[in-house]
Order: structure tokens, then sequence, then C-alpha cells
């Protein structure tokens, strides 16, 4: 992708591809955080910012296309949201008391959307049996790849990217759910 360009003497490839990345991974993060559970105090914004900058500060990184850019970019995101999470599941900052504003209290009812840390670990879980599935999970869920975008990033073609997801979405459902 354009890293190549920036990381060679065209040091202004990165202004003009800024607003173009921006926009995309504020879209992404904001799909992330809706799929949250209630309480989190992250910011698309900022979710955004700490991962353009890990993104672009990082020179071992290289990317070949858009979509393994995105890939690397939901990776990161994940790990963002799940430091986050442990963090404030620290003891030092409450343990496991979960934080409810009053007014989301009658709202939330029956659906209970699955905690980051409840979610990275059945993945973490789910990558020892199967690498391959864990990743293509990371890159819908995280990285909101399309099938045929992840099947550019993992190397297999759309219908098993497709296949697999439906698999990893079961396992993943019936973890969470137990």
């Amino acid at each position: 992708m354009a890293k190549l360009e920036w990381t060679g003497d065209d040091k202004s490839a990165l202004d003009r591809l800024t607003p173009f990345i921006y926009s995309e991974l504020r879209r992404l993060a904001g799909g992330m955080l809706r799929r949250q559970a209630p309480g989190h105090t992250l910011q698309p914004t900022a979710l955004v910012h700490e991962a353009y900058l890990r993104l672009v500060g990082d020179d071992g990184l290289q990317w070949q296309n858009r979509a393994h850019f995105f890939g690397i970019a939901a990776q990161c995101m994940r790990n963002i949201l799940v430091d986050r999470a442990r963090a404030r599941a620290a003891s030092k900052r409450g343990g496991d008391l979960q934080q409810v504003p009053l007014d989301l209290v009658e709202i939330t009812g029956g659906g209970r959307t699955p905690e980051i840390l409840d979610l990275d670990r059945a993945l973490t879980l789910l990558a020892t049996m199967d690498a391959r599935k864990s990743r293509l999970v990371e890159l819908r869920y995280f990285g909101g790849l399309t099938a045929e975008e992840s099947a550019v990033v993992v190397g297999i073609s759309a219908t098993t990217v497709a296949r697999e997801l439906r698999f990893a979405e079961a396992w993943l459902h019936h973890q969470l759910s137990a």
C-alpha cells in the first residue's frame, strides 16, 4: 500500500493518505465500540488516534495492500481494547465491579453483549485450535473486513472464509453463552 511510498523519500505520501486512512479507521472504530458493553469510556476518535500512532510509528510493519493494512489495524485495535479492559478489571480500579449508569439499567435488558475480555479469551482459545479461524473472526469483528477482503489478507478463497467464519462464529457463540 502507500506505506511503501512514505517509507521512501516521498514523505508527502503520508499527508496525502492520512484523510482516507483516518476516515476508514474511524468508521471501523465506531463499529467496534458500538458492540462493546455499556460503560466503556473509550471514544472512536481516541481509539483511532492510538491505533494510528502504533501503525504509523512501527517502522517494522509492512503491508501489501488495503485489506492487509486494515487487517493489521483490526489486530491493533483489538489489542488496545483488550489492554484497556484488563486495566479496568485490575483490582486497584475496582476488580470485577461493573460500572453501569443508572439510565442504562432498564434499557439493556435481555441480550448480553460479550465483554471484550471474554471475547479475547475465547479467540485466544480458538487460536490454539485453529489460528486461521481466530484470525478471520478478528478481521471481521475488529476490522470490519468483508469475506473478500479477509480472503486477500489470509490467502484463501472467499468461499472458504465464509465457511470457516460460520464455524468459528458458532463455536464462539457456544463458548460465550456457556
